[in-house]
């Protein structure tokens, strides 16, 4: 540890940081004050203090050998996992969701956490495994160590941060030169399980009009006629591939496979998803289905988003957020207030900032000569990317809710701490780019 490698930060990297969070607490002061311009909310100073605390751990991990993670990562793993296992047991139940840890007076959200020991984790992997990229195995094994927190996760159940996950192993694997075919046949899989877990909810809250083609996501006959006569053709193709050796064999299995799993797990997905969630879905596809129960906040959100224009409508004038229309405003929907009151230039800035963050992030991954703290910051990259444009997305209406903060800028000290931490890990990787 060198107190001289302060002069050696990314500041660069650091700078839109510091101004999306110091954004964050002014807007959190807005979301907090009423129709009177009382104040009647302190969530701001607790932000400050988290704030400060974040801060802190990014400079002290910088001046920290990021090296040293290298070997302890997978006791980091293993470690971050079991305070997650004890909070789906007995975690405090906060929106029908038992994914807090209760500390005294403060929550604590382990997934945000873990996030960062997955990418540790499996970034040390990826590393050991640089010299066999395109292996079957590769790809295997870091979906194991992404799909076992990220298991626990949608048990609590939280749907959102289970996605980050992916989003965070996409990314790494992609930037790892695992093979496409196998980094695609997730992509598949996820895309077409969610077209098939929607198609169903729009043809009865949205068309209201039976669509036969349909029956074959809805009816569990036809679902398991379906799963089975291709996991037939697969089996008839394995068995062609295996003694031909003919590549259109390999890709017949490979296409029923993404058939079959989107098909059975979009299936077991309306099953087990809570109410609350399928409304989230529905609303999604047309919040006015339900305009005072679910919908409301999209609906709000669009309207304070709009409200404000180009420039504006000028900071503490906000009228949805001061007049409480708007739900969750300091955490889910913090950017809504952000643009009501500063209008679209105001999200270009911050569009801005959040990009020059990922910049960085893609600057230092292409100057580092060590595959590890390349890996790094690969998911840190992902980590970030993703719960920006899911969130934003989400406050505009073209993404569902999920819940996600907007990281830096959104209340809590959970989100706050595991994205300051993953600069502090950046920060640290900066200083020591040219190192092996």
């Amino acid at each position: 540890m060198n107190l001289r490698d302060i002069l050696r930060i990314d500041y660069l990297l650091l700078l839109p940081v510091l101004i999306l969070m110091t954004l964050g607490v002014l807007f959190i002061y807005s979301s907090g004050v009423n129709s009177d311009g009382v104040l009647v909310s302190n969530e701001y100073l607790r932000q400050i203090i988290w704030a400060f605390a974040g801060l802190t751990a990014a400079v002290t991990l910088s001046l920290i050998n990021y090296r040293k993670f290298y070997n302890f990562s997978i006791y980091i793993y293993i470690i971050s996992l079991i305070p997650l296992l004890y909070t789906l047991l007995f975690g405090h139940v906060i929106y029908n969701a038992a994914r807090w840890l209760r500390i005294g007076s403060f929550g604590v959200q382990m997934s945000e956490f873990v996030k960062i020991s997955v990418i540790i984790l499996l970034a040390r992997y990826l590393a050991d495994t640089d010299r066999n990229r395109e292996t079957f195995s590769r790809f295997l094994v870091s979906c194991v160590i992404v799909f076992i927190p990220m298991g626990i996760v949608l048990l609590q159940p939280d749907l959102g941060t289970a996605l980050v996950y992916v989003a965070i192993l996409l990314t790494m694997m992609f930037m790892s030169g695992i093979a496409m075919r196998y980094v695609m046949f997730m992509v598949s899989c996820i895309a077409l399980t969610g077209i098939f877990l929607v198609l169903p909810l729009w043809q009865t809250f949205i068309l209201q009009r039976t669509l036969p083609f349909l029956a074959v996501l809805t009816s569990i006959r036809i679902v398991i006629i379906t799963v089975l006569f291709f996991v037939l053709i697969a089996a008839i193709a394995l068995f062609g591939y295996i003694k031909y050796k003919k590549r259109y064999f390999f890709w017949v299995v490979y296409i029923s496979a993404i058939i079959v799993f989107s098909i059975s797990v979009s299936y077991v997905a309306r099953v087990v998803l809570k109410n609350y969630q399928i409304m989230r879905l529905i609303v999604f596809l047309d919040p006015n289905v339900d305009p005072r129960g679910a919908g409301w906040n999209i609906i709000q959100s669009v309207t304070a988003i709009g409200a404000g224009g180009f420039a504006g409508q000028g900071y503490l004038q906000g009228t949805q957020s001061h007049y409480r229309f708007l739900p969750e405003q300091s955490t889910d929907f913090i950017f809504s207030i952000f643009s009501e009151e500063t209008g679209f230039l105001g999200g270009l800035f911050i569009f801005s900032m959040y990009l020059l963050i990922c910049n960085r992030l893609l600057a230092i991954m292409k100057t580092v000569v060590d595959p590890f703290a390349r890996y790094i910051c690969a998911g840190l990259a992902g980590m970030y990317s993703f719960h920006f444009i899911i969130n934003v997305g989400m406050t505009m209406g073209i993404m569902p809710i999920t819940g996600l903060p907007l990281l830096f800028m959104s209340y809590g000290g959970s989100s706050v701490m595991t994205s300051m931490i993953g600069i502090g890990l950046a920060l640290s990787i900066f200083i020591r780019r040219y190192n092996r």
